[in-house]
């Protein structure tokens, strides 16, 4: 072991994190019904989460879907005071609903929201009036995307009957799509550095990470799809620390990338906690206890939170088994909780974290549709 350490220190290698490590269970509890919504209002899908500097809860659901069965549009912004009561919708019919994916708020309190299905992320001011618009919902009156990918669409054809050329390994990542300045396919997170630039993971298809300046003026991006430093597998999280550290959810990549405000990779790290099989029951999917790389591998990081101050740590959630790990920055599993399944305290697909502190983190599921408040023991909140 001090030979493996010792040839690991000398190649400048970084060990996983949990390596030889016991990880302790976290103390958390979840609160039963922390939100209060109104009869006509459902949660359906829960993509993000946020909570600003008053305590009130921001919820970006899957919910209010409408149109056809098949690419029905579903995105809805719900706003709860610090007591749980529904306080507002936002943005209701807005042009950009299409297909949720996440909620922040900045240091100012503004509400920032990106949908994945139009490409677009949007800034609302705390009175919850959009002010800074970056990318472009496709046009109503044609087809500027497919609904499926070439492949796909050619082999329903040809089963069809239609004499049609069926294109080889055709996929929205391939060919390699051509990166354009605010312009996005599949955007994912959003996050904000001290000096007020702001960073977008985009995300699914274009594998970057871009950036803005404090004036909404587009800087630069960074990234391409890969396993190398400084590439991703579908960028899926944000969050940067207070020294301007960039933390990238590379989830298919099934890691945590750390980069400099310019782009430059400093370091990475994985969670790897094993799986005990015997807890719990996966709502959705199948079991994948030994995965090492992709969406659905343990530990891979689907939802990326930062805890506020001059000291924080990192909250990170799977799709699957679907566990919440808390870890310092440099990387280390500082405890794991939870295990699948549809009962408080179990989770199916974790999307979304918000951190306002160690001891209370609000954790959005997509399986289960609903959003679970998780306080420490003793502090008097349950």
């Amino acid at each position: 072991m001090k030979r493996l350490l010792l040839a690991a220190a000398l190649l400048g290698l970084t060990l996983s994190p949990a390596f030889a490590q016991t990880v302790p269970e976290l103390p958390f509890e979840s609160v039963p019904n922390p939100l209060k919504l109104p009869a006509d209002i459902h949660f359906g899908e829960l993509a993000g989460v946020a909570v600003n500097s008053v305590g009130h809860v921001f919820v970006f659901s899957r919910g209010n879907s409408v149109g056809p069965a098949y690419m029905a549009s579903a995105s809805q912004l719900l706003e709860f005071d610090d007591k749980g009561n529904f306080v507002r919708e936002i943005g209701k019919n807005l042009n950009a609903w299409s297909y949720a994916h996440a909620v922040r708020i900045d240091p100012q309190d503004n509400i920032w929201v990106v949908d994945k299905g139009s490409n677009m992320i949007l800034r609302f001011t705390p009175e919850g009036h959009v002010d800074w618009v970056f990318g472009r919902k496709g046009e109503a009156s044609h087809l500027q995307v497919p609904p499926d990918y070439q492949t796909v669409m050619a082999r329903l054809l040809d089963r069809a009957g239609v004499n049609v050329e069926i294109p080889e390994n055709n996929n929205p990542r391939w060919p390699i799509p051509r990166h354009q300045d605010n312009v996005f396919n599949q955007p994912t997170d959003v996050a904000w550095d001290s000096q007020g630039n702001t960073y977008f993971s985009d995300g699914y298809i274009n594998s970057r990470v871009a950036k803005v300046n404090a004036r909404g003026e587009w800087v630069a991006s960074w990234g391409s799809l890969g396993s190398g430093p400084g590439q991703f597998d579908t960028p899926h999280g944000l969050a940067i620390s207070p020294a301007d550290e960039i933390f990238v959810a590379d989830r298919g990549n099934r890691r945590v990338q750390v980069l400099d405000t310019e782009g430059n990779y400093i370091r990475e790290f994985i969670v790897d906690v094993p799986v005990d099989v015997t807890r719990g029951k996966i709502v959705y999917g199948s079991d994948n206890p030994n995965g090492t790389r992709g969406t659905m591998a343990p530990g891979a990081p689907d939802a990326l939170c930062m805890t506020p101050g001059p000291n924080p740590v990192l909250f990170i959630g799977d799709l699957y088994p679907s566990r919440i790990y808390k870890v310092s920055l440099e990387g280390e599993v500082l405890g794991v909780y939870g295990q699948p399944g549809r009962n408080l305290g179990e989770f199916g697909w974790i999307h979304a974290i918000a951190c306002p502190s160690e001891d209370e983190i609000w954790v959005g599921e997509l399986v289960n549709w609903r959003l679970q408040k998780l306080v420490t023991k003793g502090t008097g909140d349950l």
